[in-house]
C-alpha cells in the first residue's frame, strides 16, 4: 500500500471513530432526556468499549 492511501485509510478510521463518539453522545442524550436508566447504563457500556 502506497504512502497516500495509508493515509487516508488513516484519515478514514480517525472519521468514523468520531462520529461514532458523537452519534452515542446524541444517544445518551436523548436516554437521558427520557429518563431511561436501563439505555443510559447500556450506552455508558458501549462508550467504554469504543473508547
Amino acid at each position: 500500500m502506497n504512502k497516500n492511501r495509508q493515509e487516508a485509510v488513516k484519515k478514514a478510521a480517525q472519521a468514523h471513530q468520531i462520529n461514532m463518539q458523537r452519534n452515542l453522545q446524541r444517544r445518551l442524550e436523548a436516554a437521558q432526556a427520557k429518563g431511561d436508566e436501563a439505555l443510559i447504563r447500556q450506552l455508558e457500556a458501549e462508550a467504554k468499549y469504543i473508547g
